[in-house]
């Protein structure tokens, strides 16, 4: 019987790996991983050439702010994770709620990165400023992009659990928004310290 459940709920591997969710989702999340890692790798690069800009540049941004982000996202990563809990011990109001508190807590995320854009902005610093801004701006609002995104996969998540979509053991689609979430938080863990701590 949980043979038969891992087989329903997540992609079998060769070598015994599983995989949760749809094998086209994960190559999505690799190929947006891949995307970001250039773009990681573009940052890191031109800072070696530019080293007083961006210092200058990092001293400028809001690092509370940076800060807020990074735990609102983490925090709503870990309701997902509580939610997929529930939902594999059947608890469908469970779930809706722990999903519900991660878009709440996600929301948190897009306010603060808004707030920030906007006191920089008011500051006088944009897209055309310098290269530090330039890279600051687009990387953190492709990573915005896929926040909302990941919002709506969660909105989704969220309506069909309460429609009882997944009480049948077919959890998939919920694993597959799952491990899309998680990416996006994993990214953000990766380009908070680049672009507000290390100098």
């Amino acid at each position: 019987m949980s043979n038969e459940y891992l087989l329903t709920d997540s992609v079998a591997e060769p070598g015994g790996v599983d995989l949760p969710g749809d094998v086209a989702m994960w190559f999505f999340i690799l190929m947006e991983l891949t995307v970001f890692a250039i773009f990681f790798i573009g940052f890191a690069t031109t800072q070696n050439f530019y080293p007083d800009m961006f210092t200058a540049g990092k001293a400028s941004l809001h690092s509370l702010a940076g800060l807020i982000c990074t735990l609102a996202l983490i925090t709503s990563s870990y309701f997902v994770a509580l939610a997929g809990i529930r939902l594999r011990q059947g608890n469908q109001s469970g779930c809706s709620l722990f999903l519900l508190a991660a878009l709440m807590t996600a929301t948190v995320y897009l306010v603060t990165k808004f707030w920030e854009y906007s006191q920089l902005i008011e500051a006088g610093y944009n897209l055309s400023s310098n290269t530090f801004y330039t890279l600051y701006f687009f990387t953190t609002f492709f990573h915005l992009m896929h926040v909302v995104l990941g919002m709506v996969i969660l909105g989704y998540m969220l309506r069909r659990t309460r429609q009882g979509a997944y009480a049948t053991g077919e959890h998939s689609g919920f694993e597959s928004g799952a491990s899309y979430w998680h990416m996006v938080d994993l990214v953000w863990i990766v380009l908070f310290p680049i672009i507000y701590v290390i100098h």
